[in-house]
């Protein structure tokens, strides 16, 4: 049961006249998986009263063609007894060895063979259902997917964990046609088509796609700039669906084209509180500029009152200044830098506040002297109580009493 090349190179028409019967696909759609070939029969050379013959048996001599982009196997009662992915012409004979050619794919496929093919019996009786499949193993293009529900993705950058909605296109090839004739199509009587495939396999191609996208978090990749990643997204997924597509039904994802990525309206909110606040925060002149472009629209309308600007306006005016130059304040405090036209605080109040000269001369900052080890002194009125603002160096009097501050006001 073997497969013997005819001759190589384009098939025309014409060359049939040189068989009495012959198999061919003349062409594939997009979306078809695999198509039964027909037997034809060319009544000019065959010498018989029987112009159809048997429509399940392969007569010996018969002439098999194989086109670009496509493989072939030869069934007998179901089993597979030989295959060939290689573009050409064939004669078929029932008493040969089969060939298995695998042409570009991998010796993977004598494998697959070994595993789910006939087993060769040399002279055996032929059996009463041959038949000849023709297998597309070109990429397969425009299948649409979308996530119905918003799926959860653990995002680096916002440090939360957002919804997601996400939408796009994808492609994938069949680089066993044996176990997928095996495993999905079988002994179909006309053809199969992708959309048959993808109603069984459309949930598990995006449970593998939502856990690929999630091993993108582990990479640091934030969910808007997943679409920038499709290629290595299609490897992921490859090894994500390794066992349930690869091994088990022959397919293999060539591409994942990400069209649209949504948040749902609870994490778009988190975005944008998480955004303004690092834009605000990172970026005081921005918030600045803000303000100032706030106050020159203020004063814009007051003008543009009639009678021009009156005390009331005038006062409304203040009033919001005065909002606007706290929330800068708050701000310039969170960051602590000073605002913009209000002066800092002068550098030696600063530091008297944090530095103290102990009587050995040695300038400290903590509360005890880092040369000798004596204790900050601390001076307090002991008439009225009063505290100096820097209790380390006190005015010559209290100003409250009057009473003169000496070695009796030391704490």
């Amino acid at each position: 049961m073997g497969l013997i090349k005819a001759f190589t190179g384009a098939f025309r028409s014409e060359l049939a006249d040189q068989w009495k019967e012959y198999f061919i696909c003349e062409s594939m759609t997009g979306s078809t998986l695999m198509q039964l070939g027909k037997k034809r029969i060319n009544t000019t050379n065959y010498q018989s009263s029987n112009t159809k013959g048997s429509e399940h048996i392969i007569t010996k001599g018969s002439l098999l063609v194989v086109n670009e982009g496509q493989a072939m196997i030869v069934t007998e009662q179901g089993k597979i007894i030989d295959f060939t992915c290689e573009p050409g012409a064939y004669t078929f004979d029932s008493s040969t060895e089969p060939s298995m050619l695998t042409g570009k794919f991998s010796e993977g496929l004598k494998e697959s063979f070994r595993n789910l093919g006939k087993r060769f019996t040399f002279g055996g009786d032929t059996g009463n259902d041959q038949r000849v499949y023709y297998i597309n193993t070109k990429e397969i293009l425009g299948n649409k997917y979308g996530s119905a529900q918003p799926m959860p993705y653990n995002d680096p950058y916002y440090k939360t964990v957002l919804y997601i909605r996400y939408f796009g296109m994808f492609t994938f090839q069949i680089t066993d046609p044996l176990v997928f004739y095996h495993s999905i199509a079988g002994n179909v009587s006309d053809s199969f088509n992708s959309d048959q495939l993808l109603e069984q396999c459309r949930s598990e191609f995006l449970t593998a796609l939502d856990t690929s996208i999630n091993q993108l978090s582990g990479k640091g990749i934030k969910f808007s700039e997943i679409p920038s990643h499709q290629m290595e997204l299609a490897d992921i997924m490859n090894n994500v669906l390794d066992k349930t597509w690869k091994q088990l039904r022959g397919l293999e994802v060539t591409a994942v084209s990400i069209e649209k990525i949504t948040p749902d309206d609870k994490s778009r909110s988190r975005i944008e509180d998480f955004d303004n606040a690092v834009m605000l925060g990172a970026n005081q002149s921005a918030m600045q500029g803000r303000m100032t472009a706030a106050q020159a629209a203020m004063f814009e309308n007051m003008g543009k009152q009639p009678g021009g600007a009156d005390s009331g306006s005038m006062m409304n005016a203040m009033v919001g200044m005065m909002g606007m130059n706290m929330m800068q304040n708050m701000a310039n405090g969170q960051t602590g830098t000073p605002a913009q036209g209000q002066p800092a605080a002068p550098a030696s109040a600063a530091s008297s506040t944090s530095t103290w000269v102990c009587k050995c001369g040695t300038s400290n900052s903590g509360k005890f002297c880092m040369e000798c080890g004596a204790k900050r002194p601390f001076y307090q009125c002991d008439k009225c109580g009063w505290k100096p603002e820097n209790p380390s160096n006190p005015p010559k009097f209290c100003p409250e009493c009057g009473d003169p501050i000496n070695d009796d006001d030391l704490k």
